[in-house]
């Protein structure tokens, strides 16, 4: 393809592509495979890690015991932030890194890490979509000259787990179609004109092609404007209310406001680990 990744200056001056190939719940024998075609249609970030259990070739502020395999409640440690963080900076004075950075860390976490941090953070890599858009976060890694990148741009489609309509949103689509584009490209525009660098899994070598072509256009100021209507995410949810005597089931209940599809269960138990609620993992923020 002839279109030229935009670039996105980190506060370390490294540079990093906006957009990103993400390989999470990626089958390890398709890995490779989506990485090839990703590499040859122009993508030059690639996003992996190896709790991810695809690289036969600290995702969370939720450490394991070393050579853990799973998310088992009793793998879960206390977390270490500073001392972490002191390691990783050590990283970068040695020129191994030339920036580093978190992932997941809430507004709380992330100032809290900024406080006693000598080299700051030159990323958070979050959850963050048309359908959760994250705007205290953004502001506040705004403020404070931390890039945020975002995973799951396109609310994780293809995982059966996650209940996702990202890309059902009526105001995608309509966008989509007075664009001439696919709803994937409008939410992954989205992302880029916040600011933001995208990450979209996908193994399809169509799919990759297809999330490439999002630059060399832009969403008119009118339309995007439109993102700020966006109040709902789907959560195929099945609740039981008790009805003169009777147990009633409702189907495909929608919360009032935007919400979190990646809630980060694995890393909180009553005893194991540094988090006993979801509330306590995301401070507040979900």
């Amino acid at each position: 393809m002839s279109m030229q990744i935009e670039l996105i200056e980190l506060n370390t001056g490294a540079k990093i592509p906006s957009l990103g190939l993400g390989t999470w719940q990626s089958d390890p024998g398709l890995v490779a495979q989506a990485v090839a075609a990703a590499i040859k249609v122009g993508y030059r970030h690639i996003d992996c890690a190896q709790v991810y259990g695809n690289e036969k070739e600290i995702h969370w502020p939720a450490p394991m015991k070393k050579g853990s395999v799973g998310f088992k409640p009793e793998n879960l440690v206390q977390p270490n932030i500073p001392s972490t963080w002191k390691a990783m900076e050590a990283l970068y004075d040695s020129g191994k890194a030339r920036a580093i950075g978190v992932s997941n860390f809430s507004t709380k976490k992330l100032a809290d890490l900024l406080e006693v941090a000598r080299i700051p953070p030159a990323v958070n890599q979050v959850e963050c979509h048309p359908s959760w858009q994250q705007d205290k976060l953004q502001a506040f890694c705004k403020s404070k000259g931390v890039h945020l990148s975002g995973y799951s741009p396109l609310g994780s489609p293809g995982t059966t787990w996650v209940k996702s309509e990202v890309l059902k949103q009526p105001i995608i689509n309509m966008i989509a179609e007075k664009l001439g584009k696919t709803p994937a490209q409008v939410a992954l525009r989205w992302g880029l004109q916040m600011g933001h660098s995208v990450l979209p899994k996908s193994t399809s070598e169509a799919r990759i092609k297809e999330n490439f072509d999002v630059f060399g256009w832009s969403i008119p100021e009118d339309l995007f404007a439109k993102f700020s209507e966006i109040q709902q995410v789907r959560a195929d949810l099945t609740c039981e209310i008790y009805f003169h005597g009777s147990i009633v089931k409702f189907y495909d209940w929608w919360f009032l406001l935007q919400a979190r599809l990646l809630r980060g269960t694995s890393f909180v138990h009553e005893t194991y680990g540094g988090y006993r609620t979801i509330e306590e993992l995301w401070d507040g923020e979900i």
